[in-house]
């Protein structure tokens, strides 16, 4: 039996990133976690890593490069001749770019002198740790960290098989690009899984049960976005109700349509991201009192403190938005609790970007928020069409849109549809942990021709003083 100060049960980017940072506060760490690689090797990183945001990005950036030289470079007077996709290419540049990832982090493991145990974590008692083969060790600890992320959520009567129904792993190892794609979600996943497939040749389909599209997002990128994908060729439909979905050579999906008709969807693939559930069994959380909230999450106070003395839990595990860098904030956060230091997280000033071409990014509230809360407010728009850089680089959808409290000025919401939007939401997050204003942002130097200049424009459209408008 071994003895740790902290240990972490996961090793996705929330616990990765606690264990990293327990360590580096002088506590003696270790990280369990059950991922293999290809080659049966221990693949540090959780979902995110192997099967999620990193591989994802990495066919958004081939698809986008395949579809840019098709039907873009010529602009530029860049000619194309011949042009050939390799698939195979494609996903081995892939698993290459998470294959590295994975071993990043076992080198930061290793420079931080973290013990790592390959296998499942599981709670013998709230302080004893079970872990599974290969390992077969068991650990005690004074602090433990839940950190075990989440699973895609199967749709009933469709189960993943990984070859005609696909999660988010399936959906970045199809051997060839299916003539037409069916999509059940129209969300992150739904939306970047289709725009990689649709690029390469596929006939994207996305069905959506929401009558409303993006209405996690301001109403104006959402229906910016909806107006940009139908331009490229994704079809969505909305408010539709899934009645059965038939595998055979293919897939078919029965479904009633908004306006309550019938309809059938066949398809040569069909990808479900209806969700996310976090990922709880194995932990004997009954055996050892742990108590899961009524959607199945471990229940956590504001300080991610569970009901066990000296057990926390972080990331996709818990309430709050399933997203890698509120995880890896988390478990900042928890490891620096551990140490007695007092350190805090604004949920509101957590980040969300959807990678798809063109991005969309935003932080904090929607314009639909901040009205149902009856908060007084002023808004400042800038379209990419106006700014000179997106111009040259040819990428000129989008917009820039700041909500600012109308009395102070403050920033409540920054919403972005464009290019390199994921980059540039960044400022607007600066700006808003430090309680700043519109007029802030409007008052910086931006270089110029920057895409950031957007953000400038939009911050003094709040006092209608934008320049390039």
């Amino acid at each position: 039996m071994k003895s740790f100060d902290v240990v972490v049960i996961g090793g996705g980017p929330g616990g990765y990133i606690a264990a990293i940072r327990a360590a580096q506060l002088g506590l003696n760490t270790a990280c369990i976690d059950e991922w293999r690689g290809a080659d049966g090797k221990p693949a540090l990183g959780g979902t995110c890593t192997n099967v999620g945001c990193i591989p994802s990005k990495a066919l958004l950036q081939s698809s986008d490069n395949f579809e840019q030289a098709g039907h873009h470079f010529a602009e530029h007077g860049v000619k194309v001749k011949g042009l050939e996709l390799d698939l195979a290419q494609m996903m081995k540049r892939k698993d290459k770019v998470v294959k590295s990832n994975n071993d990043g982090i076992v080198y930061l493991f290793k420079k931080n002198k973290i013990t790592f145990f390959h296998g499942r974590g599981s709670f013998v008692k709230a302080n004893e740790i079970a872990v599974s083969a290969p390992s077969n060790e068991t650990l005690v600890a004074k602090h433990v960290i839940v950190a075990t992320g989440s699973s895609p959520r199967p749709l009933p009567g469709a189960e993943f098989d990984e070859k005609l129904v696909l999660s988010n792993t399936g959906a970045l190892a199809i051997p060839e690009v299916p003539k037409r794609l069916g999509v059940i979600g129209a969300g992150i996943i739904g939306l970047e899984m289709g725009s990689v497939w649709r690029r390469l040749g596929s006939e994207v389909t996305i069905l959506e049960a929401l009558p409303a599209f993006l209405g996690i997002a301001d109403e104006a990128v959402a229906k910016e976005a909806a107006k940009v994908f139908a331009k490229q060729g994704l079809r969505i439909e909305l408010g539709v109700k899934i009645t059965s979905v038939e595998k055979k050579k293919t897939v078919k999906v029965q479904y009633t349509a908004s306006d309550n008709s019938s309809k059938t969807l066949e398809c040569d693939r069909l990808i479900v991201s209806i969700g996310r559930i976090p990922n709880t069994d194995g932990l004997n959380a009954a055996g050892v009192g742990l108590k899961l909230d009524e959607r199945g999450f471990v229940a956590v106070d504001e300080d991610c403190r569970t009901n066990l003395p000296n057990v926390w839990a972080i990331g996709d595990v818990v309430r709050g938005p399933m997203l890698a860098h509120k995880a890896e904030e988390e478990g900042v956060v928890v490891a620096e609790r551990i140490a007695g230091q007092k350190p805090h997280l604004d949920f509101n000033t957590i980040p969300s970007v959807i990678y798809t071409s063109p991005e969309i990014a935003w932080v904090g509230r929607t314009e639909q928020q901040v009205k149902a809360a009856g908060v007084e407010y002023r808004t400042g728009v800038f379209p990419f069409s106006a700014n000179a850089r997106a111009r040259a680089l040819g990428d000129t959808s989008g917009l820039v849109k700041f909500i600012a409290d109308a009395k102070t000025d403050e920033i409540l919401g920054v919403h972005i549809i464009g290019p390199f939007a994921g980059e540039l939401i960044a400022e607007a997050v600066v700006a808003m942990e430090f309680r700043g204003s519109s007029e802030d942002i409007g008052m910086i130097c931006h270089a110029h021709p920057s895409l950031s200049e957007a953000l400038k424009d939009a911050a003094l459209g709040v006092d209608k003083r934008s320049l390039n408008i």
